[in-house]
C-alpha cells in the first residue's frame, strides 16, 4: 500500500503502520487506518518532532517561514517555530501557522472595501483568528532513553492534542500515546478525526535481516467525522469505537548481487554516507500478522471482499462484538544504484522496484488454481490473475547537482480485467532532494503529490 507520503523505499527497516506525514494539520503526521493483515507502508528513518524541525529549518537553514500546501487545509500555509530550552532535559515550543490563501482574501477584501469607515483594527483580532493558527508543546527527556511529549495544536480554533511517551530498550522501542482528536488517513487519501485515540506499542529495532515484530493495542472512543473532505464518504469501519489487539512477526534477508567500492575518491566524504556504494541488491520479506477486535470496529472482519476467498483465518461474533483474523504477507524489493554521491554532477543513478503480497492466503489460493489450470489446459479465470498481481511499488532518484537530487515515487497498478489500461501508473510523488553533508545521512526534502494536492517540507535521518 502507498499512503502517499514521501516514505522512501529502504532496504533496512520493516515494514508496519508507521505514521504518515501530512501537511493538512500543524501537528505533521497521520496514521493509517488499520488493515488486514497489514498496510505494507514503505519504512523510514528515525522522525524528528516537527517543532524540531522547523527549528532546524530556522537556525541553520535561513529559512524563517517553513512552507506546506494541503487541499484539505486551505491551500498554501507557512510555519515558524519558537524553541525555548528550559533546562538541559526541558524544552519549550511555540508554532505559528499563517494561511496565506485566507490572509490574501482579508487583504482582497477590505481594499475593496475600502470607502468604509471602519478601521482595520477593528475586526483585527477576528483576521488573525481567520488567518493564524497556534501551538504550544514541551519535550521532557527524563531519562537518555525515555521522553515524554505533550502538545496542542489549532488553539481556540479545536484544540487538537497529542501525548506521547516514548522509552527505548536495547532491542525494541516502547510507545505510549493519546491524541484527541486522532487523524487517520485511509486509502482514498480521505482524512478522519477520532475524538480519543489511544495506543500502545512495542517495535522491534530495524536490521537488516533477520527477526522482527510488532505489537499494537489501539482504543478509539467516538464517531469519526471526516477532516477537510467530503462529508458524504462512508466513515471506515476500522475506525468506529472499540479495541484493536495486533501482532505482526516478520523474516528478512538482504543479498547483495553485486556491490562494487571501488572507484570513490580518496579523502572525499559522500554527500550520503548510505549512498555511498554502487550496487545490487535484493531485500525479501515474510511474515504473519493476527488481530482482534472488539466492539462496534469488529464488524470490518465480516464485510465481504476479496480477501473472503482465500484460506485466511477469520472469525466474527456478531452478538459479542468480537473478531479476529489472521494472514500472511511478503514482500520483495530490488534495488540499484550507480555512483557514489561524492563529484558534483550526476554521480547517483538510484532505481527500485517493490513487490507486495498483502495476503499470503489469496495469492497462494490464485497461485494453487492456476497451477491446476495450467496442468488441466484449462483457461485461467481472469480473477486469478488478479489474485497473484502484487502490489508494485517504484522509485527513480538522480543526482542533478552537489547536494541536490531528484525523487519521483508511484504505486503501478497490475489489472488483467481493464483491457484499456493494463497497467497504470498511480499517485506519484515527486521531490528535491538537500542532502545535509556534515550530518553523515540527513536530508530536506521538499515533495508534491500531484494526485492529492498536498506538498510539505520535512526533515529525514538515516534513510537510504
Amino acid at each position: 500500500m502507498l499512503l502517499r507520503r514521501m516514505r522512501w523505499m529502504s532496504e533496512g527497516d520493516g515494514r508496519w503502520e508507521l505514521d504518515a506525514e501530512t501537511p493538512a494539520t500543524m501537528e505533521g503526521t497521520a496514521r493509517p487506518v488499520p488493515g488486514d493483515p497489514l498496510p505494507l507502508g514503505l519504512s523510514r528513518g528515525p522522525r524528528v518532532t516537527r517543532p524540531k524541525q522547523l527549528d532546524f529549518f530556522h537556525r541553520f537553514m535561513a529559512s524563517p517561514l517553513v512552507p506546506t500546501f494541503s487541499s484539505a487545509d486551505g491551500g498554501l500555509s507557512v510555519h515558524h517555530a519558537h524553541l525555548f530550552h528550559l533546562t538541559d532535559n526541558w524544552s519549550f515550543t511555540i508554532l505559528e501557522k499563517i494561511h496565506v490563501q485566507k490572509l490574501v482574501s482579508v487583504v482582497k477584501e477590505k481594499l475593496a472595501n475600502r470607502q468604509e469607515e471602519a478601521p482595520w483594527t477593528k475586526d483585527l483580532k477576528k483576521h488573525l483568528h481567520d488567518v493564524m493558527s497556534l501551538g504550544v508543546g514541551t519535550e521532557l527527556l527524563i531519562t537518555p532513553d525515555t521522553t515524554l511529549l505533550l502538545e496542542l495544536y489549532d488553539i481556540k480554533k479545536g484544540d487538537r492534542g497529542k501525548a506521547i511517551f516514548h522509552h527505548k530498550l536495547p532491542h525494541q522501542n516502547i510507545t505510549f500515546q493519546a491524541s484527541w482528536p486522532g487523524l487517520f488517513v485511509d486509502k482514498k487519501g480521505l482524512y478522519w478525526d477520532v475524538p480519543l485515540s489511544l495506543s500502545a506499542d512495542l517495535a522491534s529495532v530495524g536490521s537488516s535481516s533477520g527477526l522482527s515484530y510488532h505489537l499494537l493495542l489501539q482504543q478509539n472512543s467516538g464517531e469519526p467525522k471526516c477532516f477537510g473532505g467530503d462529508e458524504t464518504s462512508e466513515v471506515p469501519i476500522a475506525l468506529l469505537p472499540g479495541l484493536c489487539a495486533k501482532a505482526a512477526v516478520s523474516i528478512k534477508k538482504s543479498i547483495d548481487a553485486w556491490r562494487k567500492k571501488e572507484d570513490k575518491l580518496k579523502n572525499v566524504q559522500p554527500y550520503d554516507v548510505f549512498l555511498s556504494d554502487s550496487h545490487a541488491s535484493f531485500t525479501g520479506i515474510v511474515g504473519a500478522v493476527a488481530s482482534g477486535y472488539l466492539g462496534d470496529c469488529s464488524r470490518r472482519v465480516s464485510i465481504r471482499d476479496e480477501t473472503q476467498r482465500s484460506n485466511a483465518f477469520r472469525m466474527f461474533n456478531e452478538r459479542n462484538k468480537f473478531a479476529a483474523f489472521a494472514d500472511l504477507f511478503a514482500s520483495v524489493t530490488f534495488t540499484a544504484q550507480y555512483g557514489n554521491f561524492q563529484r558534483l554532477f550526476l554521480d547517483l543513478t538510484k532505481a527500485s522496484a517493490r513487490f507486495d503480497i498483502a495476503s499470503g492466503s489469496l495469492f497462494l489460493c490464485g497461485a494453487s488454481r492456476l497451477a491446476q489450470d495450467f496442468f488441466f489446459s484449462r483457461k485461467p479465470d481472469i480473477e486469478t490473475f488478479c489474485d497473484v498481481c502484487p502490489d508494485v511499488t517504484i522509485s527513480f532518484q538522480q543526482q542533478i547537482v552537489g547536494p541536490f537530487s531528484f525523487r519521483v515515487e508511484s504505486s503501478v497498478a497490475i489489472d488483467p480485467r481493464n483491457q484499456d489500461h493494463f497497467v497504470r501508473v498511480d499517485d506519484s510523488i515527486f521531490a528535491i532532494d538537500w542532502a545535509l553533508k556534515v550530518l553523515g545521512s540527513a536530508k530536506a526534502t521538499a515533495w508534491f503529490s500531484l494526485k492529492y494536492q498536498e506538498a510539505m517540507v520535512e526533515l529525514r535521518f538515516f534513510e537510504a
